[in-house]
């Protein structure tokens, strides 16, 4: 356990660059791995969630170098080419990871033993296991289909039809992957627009994919199987998922104006932004432009007076990873905010709802859950307590809790402990470092 209390260090200022975005770099380097020759990645996000993807991929015969300028060079086995691995592929704390490789493995004949720690081997992996199936890939799981978990991928994979029962772009994106190695087309029906950076990318590799929207309003993703992916070069911008703490922090924090550096702003993925502009928050895009197919830009951001507000359920999809963070912004605003349609935080690292909701409450703010969601009555811009000098805020091995709960204590009267910020390296290894350098300014 690494236990820190996190306390008021004045205004955020100055100029900072959150890492790469997660999603990105976690893609980069599996369609790396199946490109034929060398892919560049120059921003990927070195924490502990891409590196556990690194080691399964160089597991089944990718060789993965990290450069001496930062940059990483990936050379793949091609499409149909993955190896054997001779150990089990240990995943960490990293959800992306095991779901999205459950697929690639899914429609390849080998097999592979999918390990994790005590929290990723909490989390259900039915979801995945279900389609895959029908792929023709055989699992054997832990009693409620959790790792530790072996797939069996399938000699002759059979292409799918998959209309996706929920909102889930790790479902879709374990289809599609699959769907690489499968003779024929496969086809993922998505009721719900979910982050897509699986579609921009595998046709960025060449990859032969439409999307299509039907009479219905769904997404129709069609992919031709037995593709061959040509190696590129990627340069990942900044992950909006860990803007977002420091958009949050700076919205709160009295006197703030910090500035964001190219963050990418993919609409699938930026919803909170909008959120906190709703609520009145002061965050101004700079320099607007288009990196690697995904838009980007740098954020201003002015601490503002918030105010609650019903945040629309159709938003959840576009930023469900930022609702633990929204939750800390709404507990400082004026007036009530409600959110509803987020059963998906049940079922993350931690259940993030009533996780939430206990530190929340132990650091003095007014929260009720309810079965989807959240009821926050916010302080008018009052610095919440902070929590009992004895006490900590347990983060259940949840980075997003740590940082979340850590954002709070940035704008608490007495600061915020936290229980053990060891999770934060998985997504964000320099999140520290970062509040450092803008509390400094």
């Amino acid at each position: 356990m690494r236990p820190r209390r996190f306390s008021a260090q004045g205004p955020l200022k100055g100029r900072i660059r959150v890492p790469g975005d997660k999603s990105i770099s976690h893609r980069s380097i599996m369609l790396g791995a199946l490109a034929v020759g060398e892919t560049r990645v120059t921003g990927l996000l070195e924490g502990e969630d891409v590196l556990s993807t690194a080691a399964a991929m160089r597991a089944m015969g990718a060789t993965i170098e990290r450069q001496a300028n930062g940059d990483w060079l990936v050379a793949g086995v091609g499409v149909g080419g993955l190896l054997q691995p001779a150990g089990a592929l240990d995943m960490g704390n990293s959800g992306t990871s095991t779901r999205l490789l459950m697929g690639l493995v899914a429609s390849h004949p080998i097999t592979a033993c999918f390990v994790g720690d005590g929290s990723l081997s909490k989390r259900p992996m039915g979801r995945v296991i279900d389609p895959l199936s029908q792929v023709g890939a055989r699992f054997t799981a832990y009693p409620g289909g959790r790792l530790p978990l072996i797939v069996e991928g399938a000699a002759t994979p059979v292409p799918l039809s998959y209309r996706l029962p929920v909102a889930s772009a790790q479902v879709k994106s374990a289809v599609l992957l699959a769907g690489l190695n499968t003779p024929g087309i496969t086809t993922v029906i998505e009721p719900i627009p979910t982050r897509d950076h699986s579609e921009r990318m595998l046709k960025g590799f060449g990859a032969d994919l439409s999307v299509e929207i039907a009479s219905d309003g769904a997404r129709v993703i069609r992919l031709v199987g037995e593709a061959e992916l040509k190696p590129q070069a990627i340069t990942v911008p900044g992950d909006p998922s860990s803007a977002a703490f420091f958009v949050v922090a700076a919205l709160i924090v009295p006197g703030s104006d910090l500035v964001i550096e190219n963050v990418g702003l993919n609409p699938t993925r930026a919803a909170l932004f909008d959120v906190l502009r709703l609520m009145g928050g002061s965050i101004e895009e700079i320099d607007r432009r288009d990196v690697g197919g995904e838009p980007v830009a740098d954020l201003r951001v002015r601490a503002s007076a918030l105010t609650g507000i019903d945040v629309d359920p159709a938003v959840v999809p576009s930023m469900v990873d930022e609702f633990p963070v929204l939750f800390v912004a709404a507990a400082h605003a004026q007036g009530r905010t409600i959110t509803r349609g987020l059963e998906e935080l049940r079922v993350k690292e931690s259940d993030r709802i009533t996780v939430m909701r206990v530190a929340l409450e132990l650091a003095g703010a007014r929260v009720t859950e309810t079965e989807d969601g959240m009821i926050i009555d916010g302080t008018g811009g009052a610095p919440l307590p902070g929590t009992p000098a004895d006490a900590s805020v347990a983060t259940h091995l949840d980075h997003r809790i740590a940082m979340s709960m850590a954002v709070a204590g940035l704008a608490s009267a007495n600061g915020v402990g936290i229980d053990d910020t060891r999770p934060i390296a998985t997504s964000f290894p320099v999140f520290e470092q970062l509040i450092a350098t803008a509390t400094a300014a």
